[in-house]
């Protein structure tokens, strides 16, 4: 086994012990390797799209009533002192606290009617599988990610080599445990997990007092390994894992994915427009990190296919506006640079761009000033991906409290999703562990209001 520094990380929450760092090895040495990585993908590659997601995770739920659905209407103790402000498109309002997002709002799509958390838990889960994490029948190993989903169906996009990950995951360690999730590979599997090119997990990818003969020489052992395998295994399974062993060995040599995280190779300019936010994790949450918007969409460039991120950490029970206004201006400038960007890059129609959180909050302030949690429903944004943008899809009560108009499903943004990517909803089916077939989605159908 050859691993280039690292240390293991802590078990994800379905019980597989992982690095969030690259460690190549052969199948004789056991454990999971980029060889079966990139075996496991290319065995799978049924689809033939070159579009990619960026995920948000707005980690604890935001308030929806201060983002995109204020109620002007309502008592002081449910809309609370914020008001809303004009935006690019005629008749849509948001918050005043999110002046970029309002300037391109022809850009966007706030959703003001999400639905479909159960119990009101935290967990990212439904944010990642658009399933939620009770109150289901749940396969033996979980529901997998998106990522994970496209890392196993999706070849790579148009500027995709061996050396870039498919589904590259931003989220930090957090003390809760389901704010720090990029999303599970589920009963997919350790082969379809995000890589996780965390603080010092960059520095494993530099080949650090190594040279490229005595990469040589590693790789030589490698095939000895490999030879010795499969001349003791008969099946013939193993034939032709020196091709990704070479793929294994090209995301060490290659510097595409360390030029793809250096954001020093950005112009100052672009790097102030996206601005820094706070790199630190936000109490047991999520740093507040507007470099991970520009990060997310430099990998896309390099080829990654999916990128989630996790941002903040949302869940205000205390001094709810207080505490907006140390997340909601930061995200406000990220986010619509992030857009922005991959508008002026012509990117606007191959990446699709999702952020939301788990569940809305509750209409009425509490006795401290703070909004619980209310699963009834939310909010969500959604931009590029050729979608018709410009307008807001549901609406809510007067308090906001309940949907009145368009429900939308988490899952109906998933089957939104997977058709873009060119999957077929109605045939496409992955056995679990018991060996069932499990569809995407759950009978949701594509958005009529988007594609």
């Amino acid at each position: 086994m050859l691993t280039i520094t690292g240390r293991s990380g802590r078990p994800l929450c379905d019980g597989v012990a992982r690095r969030d760092f690259l460690r190549i090895g052969g199948l004789a040495m056991g454990g999971l390797s980029m060889p079966q990585i990139l075996q496991a993908e290319a065995m799978a590659r049924v689809g033939h799209s070159a579009k990619s997601i960026i995920m948000i995770y707005m980690a604890g739920a935001p308030p929806h009533q201060d983002l995109f659905d204020l109620k002007m209407d309502a008592p002081l103790d449910y809309r609370g002192p914020y008001s809303p402000i004009s935006t690019k498109v005629p008749g849509i309002r948001i918050s005043e606290h999110m002046p970029y997002s309002a300037r391109i709002m022809d850009k966007l799509v706030p959703i003001r009617s999400m639905v479909g958390s159960v119990t009101g838990d935290h967990d990212s889960q439904i944010c990642y599988t658009g399933r939620s994490a009770k109150g289901v029948t749940i396969p033996p190993g979980g529901w997998p990610s998106l990522g994970a989903v496209m890392s196993k169906f999706q070849p790579g996009g148009k500027a995709a080599s061996s050396a870039v990950p498919p589904f590259v995951g931003l989220a930090p360690k957090a003390g809760h445990p389901p704010y720090g999730s990029p999303g599970h590979p589920g009963f997919l599997g350790p082969a379809c997990s995000a890589f996780r090119p965390n603080g010092e997990g960059i520095a494993d990818l530099r080949l650090n007092g190594i040279s490229s003969d005595r990469l040589g020489d590693r790789r030589a052992l490698l095939a000895a390994f490999d030879k010795m395998r499969r001349d003791v295994d008969k099946s013939g399974l193993m034939e032709g894992l020196d091709v990704f062993n070479q793929q294994a060995f090209d995301v060490l040599s290659s510097s595409r994915l360390l030029e793809a995280l250096d954001l020093s190779k950005e112009s100052t300019e672009t790097r102030e427009r996206y601005g820094k936010g706070d790199t630190r994790n936000y109490g047991d949450g999520a740093p507040r990190n507007n470099e991970h918007f520009l990060v997310a969409r430099r990998l896309v460039e390099a080829g990654a296919r999916c990128v989630t991120m996790n941002y903040g950490r949302w869940d205000f029970h205390d001094r709810n506006h207080a505490e907006l206004l140390t997340h909601l201006p930061w995200f406000d400038q990220g986010f619509s640079a992030l857009v922005e960007d991959l508008h002026e890059r012509g990117l606007d129609k191959d990446v699709a761009v999702v952020a939301w959180g788990e569940f809305g909050r509750t209409p009425r302030l509490n006795a401290t000033g703070g909004r619980d949690h209310w699963p009834r429903v939310g909010c969500a944004v959604l931009a590029g991906g050729g979608f018709k943008t410009g307008q807001v899809i549901g609406a809510t009560d007067r308090l906001g409290g309940e949907p009145t108009e368009r429900p939308v499903h988490f899952g109906e943004v998933f089957a939104t999703l997977y058709h873009w990517l060119g999957l077929d909803l109605v045939h496409t089916t992955l056995p679990d562990l018991s060996g069932r077939p499990q569809y995407l989605v759950d009978g949701w159908q594509p958005m009529k209001e988007l594609i």
